[in-house]
């Protein structure tokens, strides 16, 4: 059965994270709120919308201890709430007078209440924090339906404690691996800089979900993929760019075969006219009588 199914998965949850664990990341550096809340925190119930009580039990335990997790002050404890507060106040649905009725018998600045609804094979939470002190909801918000393995289940559960009441701490970061030297990588259409990034390559305080990561480098085909971003997670991106096959220019070979200079058409037509010169003088040579007097005496070849 279904529910009984999210049932199991949400009392694993429960087993991995208890009050005093922390969360380890993939590298298994431990993970909490960067900055802790001063207010006085108190969770007021979790109501079931057509949906195992059980399982929306086991959920606000869940809720309530990443609750305590990101708190400076500890939370009152359900057996707390059930003594501080009255018979006509334990009839509280929700409503923003009643429920800082509630915060100020428990002595504490924000109530939080919600809803669990059942979608399809995943459930849903819809919860709202009301300020004691002025009766007005002061932030409300949907998760994403939650289903899947325990791991799966504690993110969700922890993004919906978060964006509540710490939306500014709501991000992860990509570490980016690849052995190139000098390849430009682009996040998002935005230019990080060049390998090896500074950081160990790790580009922290991203969004979650999908980032588009570009790398490129000349001679290499350009790599580009979505990169999943997970709350308070490093997303390892291993990089490998392959040389590139793209023929630079117009794609033709050219072969350049380097003749000796005397098969130079130049040199040869230099040839032709000495040899015509050459000929040309020969032949007057050839064709001239030379003529002496020697009657006189004076000429020394006589």
């Amino acid at each position: 059965m279904v529910v009984s199914r999210l049932t199991a998965l949400v009392l694993s949850a429960l087993v991995v994270l208890t009050p005093a664990t922390a969360v380890a990341d993939e590298q298994g550096a431990v993970t909490g709120p960067e900055a802790a809340l001063d207010l006085k925190i108190a969770v007021w119930r979790f109501d079931a919308l057509g949906i195992e009580p059980e399982l929306v039990a086991r959920l606000e335990t869940l809720f309530r201890m990443e609750l305590a997790r990101l708190s400076k002050v500890p939370l009152p404890t359900r057996r707390d709430i059930e003594r501080s507060v009255t018979a006509d106040q334990q009839q509280c649905t929700g409503e923003e007078k009643c429920l800082a009725a509630v915060g100020k018998k428990l002595g504490v600045n924000i109530v939080v209440t919600g809803t669990v609804g059942a979608m399809g094979s995943a459930y849903v939470l819809n919860i709202k924090a009301v300020d004691t002190a002025t009766a007005k909801q002061v932030q409300r918000i949907q998760s994403d339906p939650l289903r899947g393995s325990p791991d799966e289940l504690i993110e969700g559960v922890r993004v919906a404690a978060y964006k509540l009441l710490a939306p500014e701490q709501l991000h992860g970061s990509i570490q980016i691996q690849t052995d190139i030297v000098g390849a430009e990588v682009k996040l998002d259409g935005r230019l990080m800089g060049k390998t090896p990034l500074p950081n160990l390559g790790v580009i922290g305080k991203l969004g979650l979900g999908k980032h588009d990561l570009r790398v490129q480098a000349p001679g290499y085909d350009p790599f580009s993929d979505e990169v999943d971003v997970h709350f308070q997670k490093v997303a390892r991106a291993e990089v490998r760019l392959l040389a590139s096959k793209e023929t630079i220019g117009t794609g033709k070979v050219a072969t350049i075969i380097r003749k000796p200079f005397y098969t130079r058409p130049w040199f040869i037509a230099l040839v032709g006219v000495a040899a015509v010169g050459l000929g040309t003088w020969i032949g007057y040579q050839a064709g001239h009588v030379d003529v002496r007097d020697c009657g006189t005496g004076t000429s020394p070849t006589c």
